[in-house]
């Protein structure tokens, strides 16, 4: 059975940066340990004003940010002092732990061309035995990803296990994520192994037990239910999903299985004790204004 269909919606990371958000959502927090989902792009934006895209340096804790580019390239700094430029195909995985600023950059006006730029990214919740882990980064080429193919179907594991295939890419607890396009009347299933699933269009559509479903929709199934997806036409999916971990709570870039955790990450950042990157540390983006918002619920001001 379809457990949900979620409709992407639209939000502003930055004046520049228009995205639509997938996860997470009133009814569905969390797919598996997946707790945020954005689609950026294609950008349309003229390239003098590329850098009204920049997201500013910004802290997290708790979980891991995955960034995963279909075109274009971003410039991501950090409080380790890493610099990397993220370009389509690899995995850029970032564990903050226990605390970690970065900055995501559009430094060259050549990625607009013919609405290049778009991106992936998604949170990963970190169990409770990982969320005080010392801040890594890790960039995966795309060399390094297994890679399917069959009739009509291409796909690549970014990270975790699913149909036989094992990835590079370290991970917190069971998981998987895939990048998958198909060509029209092609199809595909999904992984047995995990107890929630997700599937995401980032463009074409689907047809699942008769019904069509279109590009900015996420489908998500219970374990247990095996439906076959037809492309109605050329199209790219994410699917993701894994083992629940439990309650979590968001707030703006923190998330943690504690509410007074998110609390001490708020004066943390607050006043300085997070570092900035050390060659991007001359402007950050300030703590919002609260609002009495609860800690379980998610800031409309979450960055990636």
């Amino acid at each position: 059975m379809l457990d949900i269909v979620i409709e992407a919606r639209k939000a502003a990371i930055t004046p520049g940066m228009e995205v639509r958000r997938i996860l997470p959502f009133r009814l569905r927090r969390m797919v598996g340990p997946f707790i945020f989902m954005d689609h950026a792009g294609p950008v349309a934006i003229a390239p003098e004003n590329i850098s009204s895209m920049d997201v500013l340096p910004h802290p997290h804790i708790g979980l891991s940010t995955v960034s995963y580019l279909f075109g274009g390239q971003v410039m991501h700094r950090d409080s380790l002092g890493v610099e990397q430029i993220i370009r389509p195909g690899e995995v850029n995985w970032m564990t903050a732990g226990s605390g970690i600023a970065h900055s995501e950059r559009f430094e060259d006006p050549s990625i607009l061309a013919g609405g290049a730029l778009e991106m992936i990214q998604t949170w990963v919740a970190l169990p409770e035995k990982a969320e005080e882990s010392a801040p890594s980064f890790n960039n995966y080429k795309p060399e390094e990803l297994p890679v399917f193919t069959d009739k009509g179907v291409w796909m690549r594991l970014i990270a975790g296990n699913a149909f036989g295939l094992k990835g590079n890419v370290h991970i917190h607890s069971p998981l998987f994520y895939l990048h998958v396009v198909l060509e029209k009347d092609a199809r595909f299933g999904l992984p047995q192994e995990h107890s929630e699933r997700g599937i995401y269009i980032v463009k074409g559509s689907i047809e699942v037990s008769g019904t069509t479903y279109h590009a900015g929709q996420m489908l998500i199934f219970s374990k247990g239910v095996d439906p076959i997806l037809m492309a109605k036409e050329p199209t790219t999916l994410m699917l993701l999903g894994g083992e629940p971990l439990g309650e979590r709570f968001i707030w703006w870039n923190f998330v943690s299985s504690r509410k007074e955790r998110i609390e001490q990450a708020k004066a943390d950042w607050k006043e300085g004790r997070i570092i900035l990157p050390p060659s991007d540390n001359h402007e950050y983006v300030p703590l919002p204004e609260d609002k009495s918002r609860p800690a379980g619920s998610p800031s409309p001001q979450a960055l990636s």
